[in-house]
């Protein structure tokens, strides 16, 4: 199940106005303690942060809200986060804060397509794009379709794995689901 949390929304019940832009750290961590609330009473393993009602997130709300969430979530009980919504600009914020941090998190781009923001190894990038495409792999099937050795392939799936960029299930891998 998928819980879908509207950024939008919950920023102007935060500022009780029509406001859309995510600017400043304490609008940025009020945001955050939201979703942070939503999250604690749902049984959802995938979070679906949707910006799509938002203009402009500057880089401490970008810190703020999905740094400082992803970060939360290693803590407490994990999920599998996915940003939908974004434009270039937030994605540039977003992808800057997350490698400062060596985070990364899938992102849905426009007509559905995923993407990572953030930090990971290159080897780990082109393995969560083959899995994308395939719908679902293994080691084997990765080093098949990459042409690498299957230790290669292991690695940059379990670094995915470790990031919570794709759900595991026995030897598979799958992308995240959000549909």
């Amino acid at each position: 199940m998928i819980e879908t949390i509207r950024i939008g929304h919950l920023l102007r019940e935060t500022a009780l106005s029509p406001y859309r832009n995510l600017v400043t750290r304490p609008t940025g961590a009020a945001v955050r303690t939201r979703i942070e609330d939503a999250l604690s009473r749902s049984d959802c393993l995938t979070a679906l942060l949707d910006f799509s009602d938002i203009e402009l997130l500057d880089f401490s709300c970008a810190e703020e809200i999905v740094a400082k969430l992803l970060l939360a979530q290693a803590s407490h009980r994990p999920r599998f986060v996915v940003l939908r919504g974004l434009r270039d600009d937030q994605h540039d914020a977003i992808e800057q804060v997350l490698t400062h941090h060596r985070l990364a998190v899938a992102a849905l781009i426009a007509g559905g397509e995923p993407m990572l923001l953030g930090w990971v190894l290159p080897d780990a990038r082109a393995a969560f794009t083959c899995v994308c495409r395939l719908g679902r792999a293994c080691a084997g099937d990765v080093a098949e379709a990459l042409s690498w050795p299957e230790s290669r392939a292991s690695e940059a799936l379990e670094a995915l794995t470790l990031h919570r960029l794709v759900r595991p299930e026995g030897d598979l891998r799958y992308p995240l689901l959000v549909a």
